[in-house]
C-alpha cells in the first residue's frame, strides 16, 4: 500500500484546518506551513471543497475551514475524498475481483488487507490527530518494532 503525495499534504491540510478554531486559512498559508506546492494545494482543497469536508469563503477574511467539526471527519474520509477508494487492486475494489487456481486465496487476502486500512483510517478523526491522542489500537500497531522495518 502506498500513501500519494496527494494524500499526504490533503491530510496535513486538513489538520492545518482542524487546528485553526478562529476563522478561515488561507491556502497559501498552509501551503506555508506544510511545505506543500501553493497550486497543487488548491487542487487538492478544491477536490475535499467538492466532497463536503471543507468550506471557502471569499474576501480579504477568506480561506478555507472544516465543513463539519474535526471529530466528525476520519482520515479515511480525506483520502478518499482527493485519491478515491482506499484500497483497490489494478484499480478494481477486491469484492469484484475473480481469481482460480492456486492464487484463489488472494481474494480474502485484498479483502482483509481493505478491512484493515479501513478499520484503521476510518477509526481515526482528523480531531484525534491534530490532539495527538491517537485510539489506544493505532498506537499500539504503531509501537510494534517491526512496524517500520523491512525483512
Amino acid at each position: 500500500m502506498r500513501i500519494s503525495a496527494r494524500a499526504d499534504y490533503a491530510v496535513r491540510a486538513a489538520l492545518m484546518l482542524a487546528a485553526k478554531q478562529d476563522g478561515p486559512l488561507k491556502a497559501e498559508a498552509i501551503a506555508e506551513a506544510q511545505d506543500i506546492p501553493h497550486k497543487f494545494l488548491e487542487g487538492i482543497l478544491n477536490d475535499m471543497r467538492r466532497g463536503g469536508l471543507v468550506a471557502s469563503q471569499r474576501g480579504v477574511r477568506g480561506g478555507y475551514r472544516l465543513a463539519r467539526p474535526a471529530r466528525d471527519i476520519s482520515v479515511a474520509d480525506v483520502v478518499r475524498a482527493v485519491d478515491g477508494p482506499l484500497v483497490s487492486v489494478r484499480g478494481v475494489r477486491p469484492p469484484e475481483l475473480a481469481y482460480s487456481g492456486p492464487a484463489e486465496s488472494l481474494l480474502p487476502l485484498w479483502i482483509a488487507l481493505r478491512a484493515n486500512v479501513r478499520r484503521i483510517l476510518e477509526g481515526v478523526s482528523l480531531a484525534d490527530v491534530a490532539s495527538g491522542h491517537l485510539p489506544d489500537f493505532v498506537g499500539a500497531l504503531a509501537e510494534d518494532p517491526a512496524a517500520w522495518s523491512n525483512p
